[in-house]
């Protein structure tokens, strides 16, 4: 069982038949509660992968154990107030309750329900989406499962997400029925993407080859040091991988420039540099930035420094 997905859109439809919401920068994630069950709900990935364990404090429906199947995206809030990818990290991929347990103390979570698939036994999947909406609203979540709201006008939420940050919209056709596993048109994904310079620190080279540039590693120049902010492939073509290996190959040295710890996957097979270079990268990452979120290189920086990024 898998969740249904939207298609990426280039604008926000309009008109009276769609429905729009934030797009929550989470994990996504179905919530089957059967009777019987004490109210502990299976928390399925968009992979079907059972991930309960990792979410104890979502882990339990405040319906009880009534028979449910909800839709959503389960997040965490950054330093900034903000939902965020990059916060969840360490609890997606724990093994140990022992773990789970002291993670969620840390690292808080909610479950953001957004759609309604099945309650007391009745397949709701096939009735349109305003429809299921009504339905949810009536029951009322609280605590660690919310209920996000919709609008009927998505040029303002637009706006209003760009503004304060978050990752962006969804917008749906309210009489769109609910697909498993499938990609539908009838549900638009806008995201924003956001610019940001960083410091050039390290190179890796395509797979296969030891000289050419595919990929480098970027960090935040800070009154603690350069800090890790990603490695950044998407976008490299070949005249960017040409000007990027004659300003940043003839700069290498035998150690990472980097503060912190750059996570092993990186580092691996990276060529070290001097960071001296800037370049500009969008990515679907908020703003303050600790890890980049689908980042693509924009271009090389020659007009500053990296002493300007202080």
């Amino acid at each position: 069982m898998r969740p249904m997905l939207a298609s990426k859109g280039t604008h926000v439809p309009t008109g009276s038949e769609w429905s729009h919401e934030v797009k929550w920068d989470g994990v996504r994630i179905l919530g089957d509660v059967v009777p019987g069950s004490d109210g502990r709900a299976r928390l399925l990935t968009r992979n079907g992968n059972d991930a309960s364990l990792a979410w104890p404090d979502v882990h339990t429906s405040p319906l009880g154990d009534r028979d449910v199947l909800v839709d959503g995206e389960i997040i965490g809030l950054n330093d900034a107030g903000l939902p965020d990818f990059g916060v969840l990290q360490e609890r997606m991929h724990v093994r140990s309750a022992t773990s789970a347990a002291r993670l969620a103390q840390r690292i808080p979570a909610t479950y953001m329900v957004f759609d309604l698939l099945r309650l007391d036994g009745h397949d709701l999947s096939g009735r349109p989406l305003s429809e299921r909406q009504e339905m949810l609203a009536k029951l009322e979540l609280d605590g660690s499962w919310q209920v996000p709201a919709a609008y009927d006008d998505g040029a303002m939420l637009f706006d209003a997400t760009l503004q304060q940050g978050l990752e962006g919209i969804v917008s749906k056709r309210l009489a769109s029925r609910y697909v498993f596993d499938a990609r539908t048109p009838h549900w638009v994904k806008l995201a924003h993407r956001h610019r940001y310079s960083f410091v050039v620190a390290g190179w890796r080279p395509q797979e296969g080859t030891s000289d050419r540039l595919a990929s480098v590693l970027v960090g935040e120049p800070t009154p603690d040091g350069l800090l890790y902010r990603g490695r950044v492939g998407s976008g490299i073509g070949g005249a960017a991988c040409r000007l990027l290996s004659e300003l940043v190959k003839p700069h290498e040295v035998a150690e990472s420039p980097f503060a912190d710890q750059v996570p092993a996957v990186d580092a691996k097979g990276t060529h070290w540099v001097e960071p001296r270079v800037v370049v500009d990268v969008d990515a679907h990452s908020r703003p303050p930035v600790t890890r980049l979120r689908q980042p693509s290189f924009v271009g090389v920086r020659s007009d500053i420094g990296p002493e300007d990024l202080l």
